[in-house]
């Protein structure tokens, strides 16, 4: 079985109560579908989905590996460089978040 070898940089184990949005879509008024956050800074993100795929460009322009996602009930992570989806247990919480401007 596959393991992530960037474990090392997950800083981030505690999600926030909240946050407003993905942070490149809300300073150059783009629109999200779904939220991750970077589990080395916290930058929050949006996915692939998304017109911007900030979450991605983030890591590829920091080379911060693990994302999670932030999501309501989803827990799963990915890493970048092994593309790898896991669950990290001890990242504990969850974020409110709006609702998509994508879903109108």
């Amino acid at each position: 079985m596959a393991t992530c070898t960037h474990l090392d940089h997950v800083v981030i184990t505690q999600l926030p109560d909240a946050v407003p949005g993905c942070e490149d879509c809300l300073a150059t008024g783009g629109l999200w579908l779904h939220l991750r956050i970077c589990l080395e800074c916290g930058h929050v993100g949006c996915c692939d989905d998304s017109p911007g795929k900030h979450a991605s460009a983030h890591a590829a322009s920091t080379d911060h590996p693990i994302i999670r996602s932030l999501e309501p009930g989803e827990d799963w992570c990915w890493c970048f460089p092994d593309e790898l989806g896991m669950r990290i247990p001890q990242i504990t919480g969850t974020t409110r978040i709006p609702r998509s401007p994508m879903l109108g």
